[in-house]
């Protein structure tokens, strides 16, 4: 009998198995590949937590994984003396989302741990908040943002609100590989934590903080009220986290006409109306646009499940609606933050903000032409949030602007470390509305950055990998990446390539290897002779990886032909 096989026979026989699982193992008794698929090894603990699908085993989310993960967290807390701190929990909309919330509690509470838990769904920044605001030593978030909904995650945050730190998930790694999952988590009873005054609900008090302390990022809200008569916004919850707060935000800065999708405002895991709830994707804009159409709205706001990523379409000059990506959202929401600061006053000459380093270089050329400091950064937010720490721990002048990613997530104030899209509902509302004012539309507006800085245009080519040997196909590709470098990518000459993970900078100009001076992460980074930029790394959060291209040229036309030419090269590179 192989591993997989004995590890399937041991939770099988598993006394407090419930049914539910057993059940579920039973249909797949004689599928020897899903039970080596779902026993045959474990989930690994990174930086950004679990994810996977929920089903029975090691290598799936279930009450017994997320128990094992819990003890390790609470071991790192131990250690790090902070059970009177203790840590705040919140969930979103996905199936077993509260179980595992729950059985999170019980754990922390077993190990002595002081837990504050979310009575209701939530949005993950508001976790992030809560963190901060509570003084806690960490948080537990179980979602699993805009995957399918067959999956459910656990993120780990630390006590700056930011997701944890390669080094504590080390910690983390090491207690959990000395836990059985099968009752190896000590665990306390809900009611029994409460009566010992371990556990706090959390509930819509507490939302009112929370949404105060948004509202405050507001840099012109009057722009709403001014237009407030003739504005309409169309918006989307997908059946997640963001139907209450979002909606509740927008009405307090003076939105009169706010349309929501209501087949989509019923928080549901199973996701009924949409393949994959993720704002990314223009179908999960098709009930929206109806509505827009019907009430004439000029634009369509989505956010994911767990309301930290936030999506747009905005009607175009013929009427039609056109998505607005995430590297244009960012580099539109940079330009105006500029604009209405410097309006107002509250522009500093040391102000700052942050982008992932596969973003579009549009907002980097924003920066530098309001003499703005931008920092590149690795993906993951929690880069984002080790800047803005950075600045507070070091004293620094300046006030941060804003941070995003290209895969639509922002931040505008220092109260979360991780993306709101609560918050950036609230900014690109007020944005909607200061160019209404002006009798443009958020498509007007980006046309008028292309004509002031050039075309910008970004591309990805997502490669998934699943399977037993998904693991295994991804390190060869990157392994092939470093070990046989491309020189050429659409046809155009590599100048440099940099491997984040041996932290060096090789010209192929003259062979000459530089130190990059950074720390090190999974990537590859192409610099052409045209000036484009080719991005290869793992995704830290789905079975694949990802090429991204970042160019800029002198008309759309042009570059849009170059983009695919970059997409066509990898696929057949790649076969």
């Amino acid at each position: 009998m192989n591993s997989a096989k004995k590890e399937f026979e041991r939770w099988l026989a598993y006394p407090q198995l419930s049914d539910e699982l057993r059940e579920e193992m039973l249909g797949i008794a004689e599928n020897a590949e899903e039970i080596e698929l779902r026993f045959g090894s474990s989930m690994s603990f990174g930086t950004a937590g679990l994810r996977a699908t929920m089903n029975a085993g090691p290598a799936c989310m279930n009450v017994y994984t997320v128990a094992q993960a819990t003890q390790g967290i609470a071991a790192l807390i131990l250690q790090e003396n902070g059970k009177e701190r203790g840590v705040a929990i919140a969930y979103d909309s996905r199936i077993h989302a509260r179980e595992f919330a729950e059985t999170a509690a019980e754990v922390l509470a077993g190990n002595g741990i002081r837990v504050y838990i979310f009575d209701d769904i939530r949005p993950t920044p508001e976790l992030s908040f809560a963190v901060r605001q509570l003084n806690c030593m960490a948080g537990i978030n179980i979602t699993a943002s805009h995957n399918p909904k067959e999956y459910n995650g656990y993120k780990a945050y630390w006590e700056d609100g930011a997701q944890i730190s390669p080094e504590q998930t080390k910690v983390v790694a090491a207690a959990i590989a000395q836990i059985d999952m099968l009752g190896g988590a000590k665990r306390m009873p809900l009611a029994d934590a409460v009566a010992a005054g371990l556990l706090t609900w959390l509930d819509k008090d507490f939302d009112e903080i929370y949404l105060d302390t948004v509202l405050k990022t507001s840099i012109n809200p009057s722009v709403i009220t001014d237009v407030a008569d003739e504005l309409k916004i169309v918006y989307t919850p997908l059946h997640g986290t963001g139907y209450r707060l979002a909606p509740e935000i927008l009405r307090r800065v003076g939105l009169r006409h706010l349309f929501t999708v209501p087949a989509q405002m019923v928080p549901d895991g199973n996701f009924p109306t949409v393949p994959k709830p993720n704002p990314e994707y223009a179908q999960v804009f098709t009930l929206g646009i109806e509505i827009a159409e019907k009430e004439g709205s000029d634009l369509v706001i989505a956010t994911d499940p767990d309301a930290d990523r936030i999506g747009v379409m905005s009607r175009t000059a013929d009427g039609s609606f056109a998505t607005i990506t995430g590297n244009q959202m960012g580099a539109l929401l940079l330009d105006y933050i500029i604009t209405a600061r410097r309006a107002n006053g509250t522009l500093g000459k040391s102000d700052y903000a942050v982008k992932s380093f596969v973003s579009t270089d549009l907002a980097m050329k924003i920066a530098e032409d309001n003499g703005i400091a931008m920092y590149d950064v690795f993906t993951g937010f929690k880069f984002i949030g080790e800047v803005i720490k950075n600045y507070e721990t070091e004293k620094r002048e300046g006030t941060f602007l804003c941070g995003f990613e290209e895969s639509y997530g922002y931040l505008f104030g220092t109260y979360a470390r991780d993306k709101d899209a609560i918050g950036a509902v609230l900014l690109i509302v007020e944005m909607t509305a200061y160019y209404r004012k002006k009798g443009m539309t958020l498509s007007d507006a980006l046309a008028a950055l292309f004509t002031k800085y050039g075309y910008y245009r970004e591309g990805v080519v997502d490669l998934y990998m699943t399977g037993l040997d998904g693991i295994e196909r991804r390190r060869k590709i990157m392994e092939k990446m470093r070990n046989d470098a491309p020189t050429v990518f659409g046809g155009v000459k590599v100048l440099t390539v940099t491997d984040h993970l041996a932290q060096t900078t090789r010209s192929l100009k003259d062979g000459s290897v530089t130190p990059t001076g950074l720390a090190t992460s999974d990537a590859m980074y192409f610099v052409l002779e045209n000036g484009d930029k080719v991005v290869v790394r793992p995704s830290g959060t789905e079975p694949k990886i990802k090429f991204y291209f970042l160019c800029h040229g002198d008309d759309a036309e042009t570059l849009a032909a170059q983009v695919q030419k970059y997409n066509d090269d990898v696929q057949n590179m790649l076969g």
